[in-house]
This record gives structure tokens, C-alpha cells and sequence, in this order.
């Protein structure tokens, strides 16, 4: 009853046509006009930006040649290490004395490099083949350094050569001096297998490590050389950490990979 004679009296009442209509307060023009600014910036940045990704990996720095893995052409007992670790030595340098039944043989280096590892020692029992020692394929001091990126496989094949690269060295303190410069200078077409790692870089762990997850492919970068800091390259802090690099480093490396267009992926 009470609703019928409220609609009686709205019947009855004149309109109030003469009264001002408040379509929207300040306060709602405000947020209709930052929401227009806010669509119109992600429709010309849908059509003009880009996106970068990046992959990232374990990573080595030797030198460009890699490592080769000495091993003994006899069995017998290793009666004088000829060489030390840290040492360069050319071609055919003597590195271990193995006396066998048939005499002494000397054990010498295959190409010229430093000897990064040797895993026999005196009064040892060698077999035929067995490894003795790890050398790096560098005939001076100054030979640059590069640094090896093992990419899964799937995501090599995005990485372009040329690309930038930041590399996070395990002896350096990021924090403090940051990371190492580079760029992609090659990227091999094949993935590796362990042993293949492990012939490179003179390390059958690291063959095996790297490997865990499925072959690998390697990206070879070069590593930004600058004349003003210590270590002889480009840091993203001003001078870099106050030493030089060894080779045989573990790192890992983040490549930056082609810019991708949003409206590429925005879109189904």
C-alpha cells in the first residue's frame, strides 16, 4: 500500500526539468583522463617498443685454443715429474718419467701451452693412456682471454652472434665490482657431448657437469678488452677488481638476445 501512493504522488508531482544534471565529479574527469594517457602510451609502445630477454648459463674463461688432456703412451711407474702447474712449456717438453720393463720413457707435451693440472705423482702406477695432465693451448702471457658459454640447446639457437654479454666471474665480488664485458663472437652449430667439453677444456668434471641436463651448445664471447683497469677488461664498474683473471675460471654468463616486438607476443 505504502509503494502504490508513493508511485500515485511521483505521478502527480510536475518534472523537475529545470534542475542541472551532474553527469561526473572533477575527481572522475581526472581518473577518465589518466586512464586515456595510460592506454594511449601502451598502444604506441605495443607498436614502437621492444622487449629484451636474456639466457643465461655456466661459463669458463680459457683461452681461445681451450685445453688438451695429456695422457701416458705406457704403463709403468712414474719415477720424476719434469714439470709444475702455472708453467708454459713448448711442444715436446718433458713433463712426467715413467720407467716401464723396457726402460725409461719420458712423457712430453703434444702442442705448446701452461700446464693447468697434473694428476700423476712420483711413485704412481700409470696405465697405458691413463691422463697425467691438463694443458692450455697458449704460447704467451699475453694471449686474450675469452670466455665459453654452455647454452642449452633449444635456446642457442636464438643467441646471435654480436650479441652483448655479462658475465658474473665466481672470484670477483659482483657487488662490489661488478661483472665482466663481452659480446658473442661465434656459436658452434652442434651441441657437445662430455667428452667433447672435456677435451676442450682439459677437465673431465666440467665435461660431465655441463652435460647433466643434455648436451650443450658452445658460445664462444669475447671478452671487451679496456687499458684502464687491472684486469686488462671492461667492467660495469669503473675499474673492475684489482687483479688480472685466470684462465680456467668459472663464470656465468647472461646473453642478452635479439630484441622481440611486444605486439609480436601481445597478440595470439
Amino acid at each position: 500500500m505504502q509503494f502504490r501512493q508513493q508511485a500515485l504522488a511521483k505521478l502527480q508531482s510536475p518534472e523537475e526539468l529545470d534542475l542541472p544534471v551532474r553527469f561526473a565529479r572533477p575527481q572522475g574527469w581526472l581518473v577518465l583522463a589518466v586512464t586515456v594517457v595510460g592506454v594511449a602510451a601502451a598502444s604506441v609502445w605495443a607498436v614502437t617498443g621492444s622487449v629484451a630477454s636474456t639466457v643465461s648459463a655456466p661459463a669458463v674463461l680459457t683461452h681461445g685454443e681451450g685445453s688438451y688432456i695429456l695422457q701416458s703412451p705406457v704403463a709403468g711407474q712414474v719415477t720424476a715429474v719434469l714439470a709444475t702447474e702455472g708453467r708454459r712449456l713448448p711442444a715436446g717438453a718433458p713433463v712426467l718419467k715413467v720407467r716401464t720393463a723396457d726402460g725409461d720413457t719420458v712423457v712430453r707435451t703434444v702442442a705448446a701451452g701452461r700446464v693447468t693440472a697434473l694428476a700423476a705423482t712420483i711413485g704412481q702406477i700409470v696405465s697405458t693412456g691413463a691422463n697425467v695432465a691438463a694443458v692450455e693451448k697458449v704460447a704467451d702471457a699475453d694471449d686474450p682471454l675469452y670466455a665459453t658459454v654452455y647454452v642449452p640447446a633449444p635456446e642457442a639457437a636464438s643467441v646471435p652472434v654480436g650479441a652483448p654479454v655479462d658475465l658474473t666471474v665466481q672470484t670477483v665480488p659482483s657487488q662490489e665490482f661488478g661483472v665482466l664485458r663481452g659480446h658473442v663472437k661465434s656459436v658452434d652449430r652442434a651441441a657437445q657431448s662430455a667428452r667433447q667439453i672435456s677435451a676442450f677444456l682439459g677437465d673431465s668434471q666440467l665435461g660431465e657437469q655441463f652435460t647433466e641436463d643434455g648436451r650443450p651448445v658452445a658460445v664462444l664471447v669475447r671478452l671487451d678488452r679496456s687499458a684502464s683497469t687491472k684486469s686488462g677488461y671492461r667492467w660495469s664498474s669503473a675499474q673492475g677488481p684489482p687483479y688480472a683473471l685466470a684462465s680456467m675460471t668459472m663464470a656465468t654468463g647472461s646473453i642478452r638476445l635479439a630484441d622481440q616486438r611486444p605486439v609480436d607476443w601481445l597478440l595470439p
